[in-house]
């Protein structure tokens, strides 16, 4: 038998049109397909595992911030009260001392009292006086040895604890008597209020610009670190805020690039069906 070879050519001509547009097709999918495939991994990631993520930071990062702000308020609170306590026991006095007129004074006498005085109304000590002759002045003068002893103990420079133990007290007014007998007729520093208490003096100022200072260091540092404190928090939060912004923003950019992409398969996809076999 003879097989007619026009036939056959005609009846070929259709299974190899047939597989020209599959693969066509093939590689129209195989180079969209890996695309699309990542592109749902990764919005399945985001939407999935990375949202439950980022609401697991977003409490333990909400907890810790409320928990600093917290701390920082707390911080700050604290400091006002310092402040107010510096204020009322060092400030305060400071302001109202006049002790500020430095002098020599010459140590005269130093005697202990036959009358005990008063001690907070647990009991009676024993009183040390002390006579000075201020330099530039021709009456004598009571040493004391602070602006307290002033005012507490006008007529005494030294007085001892609050304590029962009389025997005690005395050895211990001794010692300072004797101490300040090594010093007779010697020229010692000590410090003047003209106007408040003109036949008064005194050894050491205990309200001084430098121990206020001192005082109110500690209170002004608690408060700048709370400050510091709350300012760092609402720092990140705004960084966080623009943070997500942007993030949303470049999600938004990817799902336009999807949907663009998509387009452009369909289209393709609609040639190739259409292109002549």
């Amino acid at each position: 038998m003879f097989v007619n070879a026009t036939s056959t050519r005609k009846n070929l001509n259709i299974p190899i049109n047939i597989n020209l547009q599959g693969a066509r097709k093939r590689q129209t999918r195989e180079f969209f397909h890996p695309v699309a495939a990542q592109e749902q991994e990764w919005s399945r990631g985001v939407d999935g595992q990375g949202a439950d993520r980022a609401r697991s930071q977003m409490l333990v990062s909400s907890v810790g911030e409320d928990r600093a702000i917290l701390l920082g308020f707390t911080m700050m609170a604290f400091s006002v009260l310092m402040f107010f306590v510096v204020g009322i026991t060092m400030v305060k006095p400071y302001n109202k001392s006049n002790w500020e007129e430095e002098v020599s004074c010459v140590l005269l006498q130093a005697t202990v009292l036959d009358e005990w005085v008063d001690c907070r109304g647990v009991s009676t000590v024993p009183c040390l006086r002390a006579t000075v002759n201020i330099t530039g002045s021709k009456l004598p003068a009571a040493l004391h040895l602070d602006e307290e002893s002033v005012l507490h103990t006008p007529q005494c420079f030294y007085i001892p604890k609050c304590q029962m133990d009389r025997t005690e007290l005395q050895q211990e007014v001794l010692k300072v008597k004797d101490t300040l007998e090594a010093q007779l007729g010697d020229t010692l520093p000590c410090f003047t209020d003209q106007t408040r208490f003109p036949q008064d003096a005194i050894l050491r100022r205990k309200y001084t610009l430098r121990k206020v200072l001192f005082a109110l260091l500690w209170p002004t540092l608690m408060l700048g670190g709370g400050v510091l404190l709350v300012g760092l928090v609402k720092l990140t939060q705004c960084l966080a805020h623009l943070s997500s912004e942007v993030c949303s923003k470049t999600a938004g950019g990817r799902l336009t690039s999807r949907y663009t992409q998509g387009k452009l398969y369909k289209l393709l996809r609609r040639s190739s069906s259409h292109s002549p076999s």
